[in-house]
């Protein structure tokens, strides 16, 4: 799992091919039982571009799309992002082509063909397909105009007993692996707005948010994003048997503004 993690990278470029009916089943059966460590589930489906009118600037190639729901609640982005990663890890695994589309989408007719209700959002879809054998130039230059295929440096993302306070080097080889599978998950526009806090045998996750990331219905693309990094933090643990739990507790310390705790690793 680490090394699909590391591995993975976003595909806007497919061969037109589309899906076979023993992967689209295989995706199907495996989001049927995706849970989430915040006990919020989502709904998942896979969506026809003709059959639905659906489409993307940012894409070529493709036609079959995935995309989620999830009822509004606390969390509930936490969550969505959590779940939707590992459903594109399996994906990946499966030697299939995804990326995160939130922004760049026909949302109005995704969220139709999602037979989305008052009380529940859509936060993101991914294309479903098989990457192209080569970018197309549109996907090149997007890739260099977000800088993808760089991350910040460890002294920006992870802390020791306080905010702020960069981990050494030297220390905590044993989650050297899990928190490169942090640092090099997908966020939008590249952001990463997660931040953690290694505090003895817990290691507490926080948002460092940007403005502007906030959907119409309250919820939060950056905590999209923060589920992804759980997601894969918890993932790289689970591949290291590491006994480990995820809760919330609060730690109490002194943060920047704009800074949110989210959760809390017990290892």
């Amino acid at each position: 799992m680490i090394e699909t993690i590391m591995d993975r990278k976003s595909v806007r470029s497919y061969d037109g091919k589309g899906l076979t009916a023993e992967e689209r089943d295989k995706m199907l059966e495996y989001s049927k039982n995706i849970r989430t460590p915040f006990g919020i589930e989502a709904e998942y489906r896979i969506l026809d571009a003709a059959e639905y009118g659906l489409s993307s600037p940012v894409l070529t190639g493709v036609d079959t799309y995935i995309a989620g729901k999830t009822e509004i609640k606390p969390l509930a982005d936490v969550s969505f992002g959590y779940g939707f990663e590992k459903l594109l890890l399996y994906a990946v695994s499966l030697g299939l082509g995804t990326v995160w589309i939130a922004g760049t989408m026909d949302r109005d007719a995704f969220e139709k063909a999602m037979e989305l209700k008052d009380n529940e959002f859509m936060p993101c879809m991914s294309p479903l397909g098989h990457p192209a054998a080569r970018r197309s130039m549109r996907e090149s230059l997007m890739r260099k105009g977000v800088g993808a295929d760089s991350r910040k440096p460890y002294n920006e993302l992870f802390f020791e007993g306080t905010y702020g306070t960069p981990i050494s080097d030297a220390k905590y080889q044993e989650l050297k692996d899990c928190l490169e599978a942090v640092r090099w998950a997908p966020s939008a526009v590249n952001k990463q707005p997660w931040r953690l806090v290694i505090d003895g045998d817990k290691i507490h996750f926080f948002e460092h948010r940007d403005k502007g990331y906030k959907l119409a219905n309250g919820m939060d693309l950056q905590k999209v994003d923060l589920g992804i990094a759980v997601c894969h933090f918890d993932l790289a643990l689970d591949e290291k048997s590491s006994g480990h739990e995820i809760v919330i507790d609060e730690p109490g310390l002194e943060l920047p503004e704009y800074t949110e705790y989210i959760c809390t690793f017990r290892l």
